[in-house]
C-alpha cells in the first residue's frame, strides 16, 4: 500500500553544497541545520539507503546518492547496520514524500532529521557526481543559504582531510560483546573497526559464536579466549592512521589462528605484513562493482564502500613490501587490489563487502571459506 510520508516541513528553504575547489551546487532543505563539513563522496546504490546511512564506513562523510529519488519505501527498524546513522550528511536530487512499502514505519526525511543528520535535496546530483569523478573526492560543507558565506568557507578550510584520519577509534565498540550460542561450533573474536551488524549475523548463521572487541584490544587478550578464528571488520578513515592495529594483527598471525578481513580490515592486514595503502581518486561506493577472481577467472558483482586500497604489483599478484602476501582479486573497473591472502598461513581478506547490506550476494561464500579455515584437518 502507498502511505503518505510527510516531510519535516512542506516549506523548503535554500541550501547548498560547497566543495574545497570553490565549486558549489544549489539545493534546498526542509529542516535548518548548522554548517556541516566532511569529505563529499557518492554511492551508486539504487536502494538500501538506510543500510548505507548507518554503515560506520561512511563516518565523516557527506554522501551523495546518485539515484534520482531516495526514500520511496520509507524507513523501518530492521534495515540498519548500526545503532544510528553514521554519515555526516545526505545529498539527494529528490526526497520521496510517499512510502510504497508495507514495512514502512516513517519517512526518510523525518528519520534523518530526528537523528540530527542534515539533508540537502533539489541538487543536480548527476552534475555533482561527475565533478567528483573528474576532480576526486574532496572536503566540502553543507549549509543553509542562497550562496556560500565566508563562515562556510572558513569552516570548510579548517576541517581535516580524510588522509591521516583515524576514524576507527571513534566508531569502535567500547565493551566486549558476545553474540551467538555457547554451543556454537566455532569461537570467533571480531575486531570492531566500524563493523556492520549483518557481518555478525552471517558469522552466527555459519555456526560461530562471535565476541566483538574494541579496535585496540591487545592480541594476548583476544587469544585468551582461544578463538578458532579472528575477524577484522570494515570501518572508516585512513588505514595508515590506525597505527595500533598492525602489531596486534602480526601477533595474532604468529599464533597460527585463521584470520579473515573485510574492507578496512583488509587494508590493515596488508599494512601489517609490510604493504602500503593509497587513497583512491573517488573511491568505490555502491552495489554493482565487478571483481575478478584471479584463480579461475570468476567475476563477482560486489557491494563496496572504501576510499583507500592496498597497493599491488602492477600486472602481477605480488604486494610490494609484503612478500608473504599475494593478490587474489582485482577490480575490473580500475585494476585495484580487491583481495589478498597469505602464502603460507590461514589468512585472507577482501576489500569488498561479502555481507552486502545493501548489495548482491555473489561474495557471500567467503564466510564459508573462513569456516573451512577454522575446521580442523582430519
Amino acid at each position: 500500500p502507498l502511505r503518505r510520508a510527510e516531510a519535516v516541513s512542506d516549506q523548503l528553504q535554500p541550501a547548498y553544497i560547497l566543495l574545497e575547489d570553490d565549486t558549489w551546487y544549489r539545493g534546498a532543505t526542509s529542516a535548518p541545520f548548522p554548517v556541516t563539513p566532511a569529505e563529499v563522496v557518492f554511492t551508486t546504490n539504487l536502494s538500501g539507503y538506510q543500510e548505507v546511512f548507518t554503515d560506520p564506513s561512511f563516518a565523516g562523510q557527506i554522501v551523495v546518492m546518485t539515484a534520482p529519488m531516495i526514500g520511496n519505501y520509507g524507513t523501518n527498524a530492521e534495515d540498519v547496520e548500526s545503532e544510528r546513522p553514521m554519515v555526516a550528511g545526505v545529498v539527494v536530487r529528490e526526497m520521496s514524500r510517499v512510502a510504497s512499502s508495507w514495512r514502512s514505519t516513517g519517512a526518510l526525511g523525518d528519520w534523518l532529521h530526528g537523528r540530527g543528520i542534515p539533508v540537502v535535496s533539489e541538487v543536480d546530483t548527476r552534475r555533482l557526481t561527475r565533478h567528483i569523478r573528474e576532480k576526486g573526492a574532496m572536503r566540502g560543507v553543507m549549509a543553509c543559504g542562497d550562496a556560500p558565506s565566508d563562515e562556510a568557507r572558513q569552516i570548510l578550510m579548517a576541517s581535516p582531510s580524510m588522509e591521516g584520519l583515524d576514524l576507527a577509534s571513534t566508531v569502535t565498540c567500547q565493551e566486549w560483546e558476545t553474540v551467538g550460542p555457547d554451543e556454537a561450533r566455532f569461537k570467533v573474536v571480531a575486531y570492531d573497526y566500524g563493523m556492520k551488524r549483518n557481518i555478525v549475523r552471517l558469522l552466527v548463521s555459519a555456526g560461530c559464536q562471535v565476541t566483538v572487541v574494541p579496535a585496540d584490544t591487545p592480541a594476548g587478550k583476544a587469544l585468551e579466549r582461544k578463538p578458532d578464528g579472528v575477524f577484522l571488520s570494515n570501518g572508516p578513515g585512513d588505514p595508515a592512521a590506525v597505527t595500533y592495529a598492525p602489531p596486534i594483527i602480526r601477533d595474532i598471525a604468529a599464533s597460527g589462528t585463521p584470520i579473515f578481513g573485510i574492507c578496512l580490515g583488509h587494508q590493515i592486514l596488508g599494512l601489517a605484513f609490510g604493504g602500503r595503502t593509497v587513497k583512491l581518486p573517488y573511491g568505490h561506493r555502491g552495489g554493482n562493482h565487478p571483481v575478478r577472481e584471479l584463480e579461475g577467472g570468476r567475476v563477482l558483482i560486489t557491494s563496496q564502500n572504501h576510499g583507500f586500497a592496498v597497493s599491488g604489483e602492477e600486472g602481477g599478484t605480488g604486494v610490494p613490501g609484503a612478500s608473504a602476501l599475494e593478490v587474489t582479486h582485482r577490480n575490473l573497473n580500475d585494476g585495484t587490489v580487491e583481495g589478498i591472502r597469505h602464502r603460507e598461513s590461514p589468512i585472507f581478506a577482501v576489500q569488498y563487502h561479502p555481507e552486502a547490506s545493501p548489495g548482491p550476494h555473489d561474495a557471500r561464500p567467503h564466510f564459508a571459506d573462513f569456516v573451512r579455515l577454522m575446521t580442523p584437518t582430519p
